[in-house]
């Protein structure tokens, strides 16, 4: 049964421009547009898992504002909690990569109304009445002073609360090097309030200024017993691995830790991508919807691993794929479905 107390979603949502067909950015005057955010894709895969979702956010009152919270409201998302104030809608470019040329990404996003809206005009008893978790990710405190001390502000008021936190540490190194910020500080103050973390080796050693040099699953558990020890709330990590061999061919497995233990899945071979941009946002919503359905550890794993793979067969950010699909993909129906 789908779950009846919300996950309250909190970030900001952007619009992503991308040219056609893999082309380079403006080789032709044009640009597909999609609405996009990272805590705004994880909601809608999960709205269309039949999970209740709320988008916290705040918008420019403008039409560029009201076309982001249809879409939103189109796809199943709660939108009666975004705010709508002056200022501009963040922006953001794709360039979607093609055989050995990578994916490039540039950010116009300063100023934008969620990044210039500060920490006492949310309203968090409003906002998170009823919750049943807050969703947050590592970009929000990465957008610049106001954005670190939002983000903080939302998980200490989720944690006063008794509210349950899952936390995307979703590293974006061209946003924080913009700005004189603490990264490892900030995103430290954050995971330590969360029961539930998405991320990798990398992640820890970030946060714990460790490295770890073993290989493959060994290195993965090492960093996932340091993060349990160094943060007591931390009952789950989530990450993925991810081989790249171009832009159409990536090998991937998904991989849970507890503190009791770790599963991590076989490698699948994921060809023909059309988009790899917001996968993981799909991988976190495939994992909070496993353990919404009670599911066992291994086929949470299977699950995250599932909808970040359906993701990549779809242009757009977000995932849009329901329980039949989910379920057709983990009965291996890759065959026509009539």
């Amino acid at each position: 049964m789908p779950s009846t107390k919300p996950i309250i979603y909190f970030g900001e949502i952007m619009l992503r421009l991308s040219p056609p067909n893999r082309e380079l950015l403006l080789q032709s005057a044009k640009l597909d547009v999609w609405v996009a955010g990272a805590e705004a894709n994880v909601a809608t895969s999960l709205a269309q898992l039949d999970h209740s979702t709320r988008m916290v956010t705040a918008l420019p009152d403008n039409p560029l504002g009201e076309a982001a919270v249809k879409a939103l409201r189109a796809q199943g998302v709660y939108t009666g909690l975004i705010q709508r104030r002056e200022g501009r809608m963040g922006l953001y470019f794709v360039t979607p990569g093609a055989g050995l040329r990578a994916t490039e990404v540039i950010y116009d996003r300063a100023f934008s109304a969620f990044a210039e809206a500060p920490p006492e005009s949310w309203g968090w008893d409003r906002v998170l009445e009823g919750a049943g978790r807050l969703h947050l990710s590592g970009i929000t405190p990465a957008l610049g002073p106001n954005g670190t001390r939002v983000a903080l502000a939302a998980a200490e008021a989720a944690t006063s609360r008794d509210i349950p936190i899952s936390f995307d540490g979703n590293w974006r190194g061209k946003l924080w090097d913009a700005w004189d910020g603490k990264p490892q500080e900030t995103l430290s103050r954050l995971v330590a309030q969360a029961d539930i973390l998405f991320g990798n080796y990398r992640d820890v050693g970030l946060l714990l200024d460790q490295h770890y040099s073993g290989e493959g699953e060994h290195r993965r558990r090492e960093a996932a017993e340091a993060a349990f020890k160094a943060f007591p709330k931390l009952r789950l990590m989530a990450s993925t691995a991810r081989h790249v061999e171009d832009s159409d061919h990536h090998r991937i497995s998904a991989r849970i830790d507890t503190p009791e233990r770790g599963f991590q899945t076989e490698e699948i071979l994921l060809s023909g991508i059309v988009d790899r941009i917001g996968a993981g946002d799909s991988f976190a919503a495939g994992i909070l919807h496993g353990l919404l359905e009670d599911m066992a550890l291994e086929d949470v794993a299977q699950a995250g691993l599932a909808l970040t793979a359906l993701k990549h067969s779809l242009p757009g950010d977000a995932s849009l794929f329901n329980r039949r699909d989910l379920a057709a993909f983990l009965e291996g129906g890759l065959d026509v479905r009539r």
